[in-house]
């Protein structure tokens, strides 16, 4: 099943403002939100949804990427920015502030049975790495292998911090809600305000005997390999994001994910012009005037193209097809090749002598017909 596009999520246009985008999150979230539609599978989906959706959009690099390359510029890895496997943690711990006081002590507060008020969720922080590609690995799309040096949950206490048997206890001073709230008397008459319990630093629970691996934090310096896929048709400067494989969170969060930075290797022949790619072919006077075929590189290897008799410099000849395909899979670019007539730098006597003889012939007289277009011509279409 596609994915629906982020602004009918929302119900928004394009140009909508910072202000607009969070109104419309916040109207579907309450709507679809866990606490008022228990056990609602479709429900939770759509709640799910907005929250991928306002993800983006509410972020200016993020919105830039998607509005010029869909949902395949976002990566389709999965979690934020274009998967389909964010948990509810994830979407409270990047959320929780935009609902006030929507649900009871906080957004989220009845989820998951937290009563009134949630628990900070840790998150891990998101690595980033650069890919270079080759234009062939561009073209067909690829799968990559590499080693990561991040953080990842400490195998002595699985994670949580604590010396293995000791475990951890709930926090007394916020009886596990992560929060402590506060009553002011003003002149206003009764002022309510909930902030991070400074006891357990909102995690709503509290570590007796640390772990001496880990000294509490539950996790540790290590090594991951990470295999993922590149789409194919992606652009230098294009950014993947994949859920869960940045650095673990401390006792047992959410990991951050891993960003990959695309790069492209230069091809020794073809430049990239978007999805096309383009190839300069330099020919001698004779082929150009008698006609030939030829070799052009390809993405693949090679293809054999005609010169025809009579080729002018600056014809502009196309390989249908045979450029990169389009990130969001809306066709192929071509080759472009650019005809070159090559004039010599030096010449022989004898070879002097022959175009003495040629350049006062009435063939070699310039006469251009409307079919030919001049430089100018050329580069009104080329940047029209």
């Amino acid at each position: 099943m596609s994915k629906r596009d982020y602004y009918d999520v929302l119900g928004v246009s394009k140009n909508a403002s910072p202000e607009e985008l969070k109104k419309a999150y916040r109207k579907l979230a309450i709507k679809y939100h866990p606490d008022k539609n228990p056990d609602d599978k479709v429900s939770e989906e759509k709640f799910k949804e907005a929250a991928e959706a306002y993800e983006v959009l509410s972020d200016s690099n993020k919105k830039a990427r998607y509005d010029q390359y869909g949902h395949a510029g976002m990566g389709g890895a999965g979690g934020f920015g274009g998967g389909q496997h964010m948990s509810m943690d994830d979407i409270f711990s990047h959320f929780g502030d935009i609902f006030g006081g929507a649900f009871g002590g906080g957004f989220g507060g009845g989820f998951g049975g937290q009563g009134g008020g949630r628990r900070r969720v840790n998150r891990g922080t998101n690595l980033r790495v650069k890919v270079k590609l080759n234009l062939k690995e561009i073209a067909n799309g690829v799968e990559k292998k590499i080693k990561l040096n991040k953080y990842v949950g400490c195998d002595t206490c699985s994670g949580t911090g604590a010396e293995r048997g000791s475990g951890q206890s709930t926090c007394q001073r916020c009886h596990g809600r992560g929060q402590i709230t506060q009553v002011t008397n003003t002149f206003l008459g009764q002022m309510q305000t909930a902030s991070t319990c400074p006891e357990c630093n909102g995690e709503g629970k509290v570590i007796k005997n640390h772990c001496k691996s880990c000294y509490g934090n539950g996790i540790v310096k290590g090594e991951e390999v990470v295999n993922f896929k590149i789409p194919a048709g992606v652009a230098e400067g294009m950014q993947l994001s994949i859920s869960g494989k940045g650095n673990m969170a401390a006792r047992g969060g959410v990991a951050g994910d891993l960003l990959v930075l695309i790069e492209e290797e230069d091809h020794p022949d073809l430049i990239r012009d978007g999805n096309n790619l383009l190839y300069d072919l330099y020919v001698n006077f004779a082929d150009a005037a008698l006609g030939n075929s030829t070799d052009v590189p390809t993405i693949d290897g090679k293809a054999r193209i005609k010169i025809a008799a009579g080729t002018q410099g600056g014809r502009v000849l196309r390989l249908k097809g045979k450029g990169l395909p389009d990130v969001n899979g809306y066709g192929r670019g071509d080759i472009l090749v650019n005809v070159n007539v090559w004039t010599p730098k030096t010449l022989s006597k004898e070879e002097k002598d022959i175009l003495e003889k040629l350049k006062t012939s009435p063939n070699f007289k310039p006469s251009p017909s409307s079919k030919d277009k001049s430089y100018f011509d050329r580069m009104r279409e080329f940047f029209s």
